[in-house]
């Protein structure tokens, strides 16, 4: 009896996250995670790690119950996003680079449109598409450099000199020898952070989570 009205106030049962690979660098998505946890000790949470197609496979299969996404739009059935945050876009480019050694403030990303390009992920995914957003709103189309499956990838492939990547600010914390951060002067150059969960799932620990991250969000000053 007492598992059942707990279960129905959303105290108790399990909750798959999903989480794109650079959501766990801006401190809100751990917090919010860790702030959920301690409130409800007995909910059993499921973390997954994945791009936009890999949300939208996952929630198809009936995997995913709310995710922490980098695209404004998930299309996946019944699928709807919230945005949470917009956080500035970075340039993350080898240490050796020649704006790099100069230490500027700020670079325009008209100035680097001479540059290779490594894309997070294939088109459709949140920082493929936010990469190429920002490059046409600066006049130009990206010379499309080797993909990379993750973050982690994106930023080796810096490291050692085949090109550069955007990536939202809060992925300064990621230190990697042979990379270096400069902030953009293009203040357009925004990073989507939202999430995204079924319009008519009716679990009530997945209530008690959105209600839970959409009060954190209203209260956290944007980046």
């Amino acid at each position: 009896m007492d598992a059942t009205r707990r279960a129905a106030r959303g105290e108790q049962g399990t909750l798959c996250i999903g989480i794109a690979p650079t959501a766990p660098f801006n401190p809100f998505v751990p917090d919010s995670i860790r702030c959920f946890r301690e409130a409800n000790p007995r909910v059993c949470l499921v973390l997954h790690e994945g791009l936009s197609n890999d949300i939208v496979a996952q929630f198809n299969n009936d995997q995913m119950d709310v995710a922490f996404v980098r695209a404004p739009q998930i299309h996946a059935d019944g699928v709807i996003v919230a945005p949470l945050q917009e956080e500035p876009l970075v340039v993350a480019l080898p240490s050796h680079h020649r704006a790099a050694r100069t230490k500027s403030k700020a670079v325009s990303l008209k100035s680097l449109a001479n540059e290779q390009f490594i894309m997070i992920g294939p088109a459709g995914t949140g920082l493929h598409d936010e990469t190429i957003a920002a490059c046409h709103r600066a006049a130009f189309a990206p010379r499309l450099g080797q993909p990379a499956p993750r973050i982690t990838s994106a930023l080796g492939l810096v490291a050692a000199g085949l090109g550069i990547a955007l990536v939202p600010s809060t992925m300064q914390s990621a230190r990697m020898k042979g990379v270096a951060y400069l902030p953009l002067a293009d203040a357009s150059a925004k990073a989507f952070l939202g999430l995204a969960w079924r319009r008519d799932d009716p679990s009530p620990v997945l209530k008690k989570f959105l209600s839970l991250v959409r009060a954190m969000a209203k209260k956290r000053p944007r980046i």
